[in-house]
């Protein structure tokens, strides 16, 4: 048995079990849930805020575009900087402005609306935007030192799937609660639930385990010992030029804007497509409309497993099992959109082709979603956040792009054509990635052992001369 072989086993055999490192993960979880809420309740809550009803506001659709928009004019703000911030404050720290802000601003949209018209509420949302911007490098750095090797494909994919259920459950009930209770009400209860959730992670929440009061040692030196994390570690300089001369770093760019495209153009039309093609009503449309991200969210549990298990197993190296999950997250949506053009304009069998298409995507988190932390664990924040600005970058393009497509919202050819691009765009981009892409540590990602290999290469050449 090789000496790399013994030191898995004996990590293994220490390995504890339900930990703190799992509290952190159901924390984290539920802030990306709440996240995702207070990000997407605006698309249903809009509707019953302009419907002519007594407390409704005569707004032209100019206005509810700008309204709906607003919230990304923030959102890519700060993705750089943040990735920068979690390195240096940690992750807690800007997790819980991140969703504490947004709970803050969302219980203000109300009375925003009210007495400061659409205006207001647009400025609440870039607000929102602006904290969000937070969220991808918040977690890849609390992921990066929270989450062992071995579990990382597993809690990980966990973890990211709660927006993917947040999704879900804001589209299907914001209708319900609207008819019931009020659109009011669509932000007060999420609101309220996201002060909750700050409050509770500002007490159990930590950074690290080196920073967390309830971790015991055993399980604390498992993380530190398959991370290979020092305690005392100190702030790294971010390696500019490496990251953006690596074509491995620039392919996650590209393929991380690839997959924005597709999924916030189904994001942003498939309410419209359901309303404007098949005539389905609002409750309904929130409930159809939300089975697809349903079904992203309940596929990324097995698609996880299965690649941990492939991984644990030695049976691909990681960078193939990230690269044949990212194939299945793009390449299986464009394959079904495709399909989607050829079948009739069926409310049913719409749904289940949409579920599908949206839940295959789910492929992409146990993709490069995770390479950003395969790659480099000391630079994962700031690596998420340099890909995800330029992604929504894309995905405001997006649905811009597909408005000027659609000339006649109401012709199911028009919308193919919106298809047909998603699914394009879905397969370049993948391509680029299954070229260029790796999931193996960079050199750079520990600037020290990048120096010494570079004065140990320097010295040999010197040897061979002398």
């Amino acid at each position: 048995m090789s000496t790399k072989e013994k030191m898995a086993e004996d990590l293994n055999s220490s390995k504890p079990g339900i930990g703190i490192r799992h509290l952190q993960t159901v924390l984290m979880f539920f802030g990306v849930l709440l996240a995702y809420c207070m990000r997407v309740n605006m698309s249903m809550a809009i509707v019953a805020m302009t419907d002519g009803s007594e407390n409704s506001f005569d707004w032209s659709m100019q206005v509810q575009s700008v309204i709906l928009s607003s919230f990304f004019w923030g959102y890519v703000v700060l993705q750089v900087p943040s990735g920068e911030m979690a390195a240096r404050f940690g992750g807690k720290v800007l997790l819980c402005l991140c969703v504490g802000l947004n709970s803050a601003t969302s219980l203000c949209i109300p009375i925003a609306a009210y007495y400061g018209g659409w205006q207001m509420v647009c400025a609440c949302r870039v607000i929102q935007g602006l904290s969000q911007g937070f969220i991808y490098p918040s977690l890849h750095t609390l992921i990066g030192k929270w989450v062992p090797l071995e579990e990382k494909t597993t809690l990980g994919s966990f973890i990211y799937a709660g927006g993917h259920l947040g999704t879900a459950l804001e589209l299907s009930a914001a209708g319900f609660i609207a008819e019931y209770w009020g659109w009011p009400a669509i932000f007060y209860v999420i609101g309220t639930l996201g002060v909750i959730w700050t409050t509770i992670y500002i007490f159990i929440g930590a950074s690290s385990p080196q920073e967390s009061r309830l971790i015991s040692d055993t399980e604390r030196k498992y993380i530190e010992h398959s991370l290979g994390h020092v305690v005392g570690q100190k702030k790294l300089s971010t390696p500019w030029k490496s990251l953006f001369t690596s074509m491995s770093f620039i392919s996650l760019i590209i393929v991380h804007c690839g997959q924005n495209w597709g999924f916030w153009t189904l994001m942003t039309e498939i309410p419209s497509y359901m309303n404007q093609v098949l005539g389905v009503n609002m409750k309904s449309n929130g409930l159809m409309s939300a089975l697809p991200y349903l079904s992203m969210f309940l596929l990324s549990f097995p698609f996880g497993f299965i690649s941990n298990y492939v991984i644990s197993k030695n049976w691909l190296s990681v960078t193939a099992t990230r690269k044949i999950s990212n194939s299945i997250g793009l390449f299986g949506p464009a394959l079904t959109l495709i399909a989607l053009c050829y079948t009739p304009a069926d409310v049913t069998v719409t749904v289940v082709m949409l579920t599908l298409v949206v839940g295959l995507n789910a492929g992409h988190i146990m993709g490069f979603m995770l390479v950003h932390i395969d790659m480099a664990p000391n630079f994962a924040g700031t690596m998420m956040g340099i890909t995800n600005a330029a992604a929504n970058i894309v995905s405001i393009i997006a649905p811009l792009a597909a408005g000027v497509i659609l000339n006649d919202e109401t012709d199911p050819k028009e919308w193919h054509k919106v298809f047909y691009l998603a699914s394009i765009i879905y397969v370049i981009s993948n391509i680029v990635f299954l070229i260029f892409g790796s999931a193996e540590v960079q050199t750079w990602n520990d600037p020290k052992s990048e120096n010494k290999n570079t004065t140990e290469e320097a010295f040999g050449n010197v040897e061979k001369v002398i």
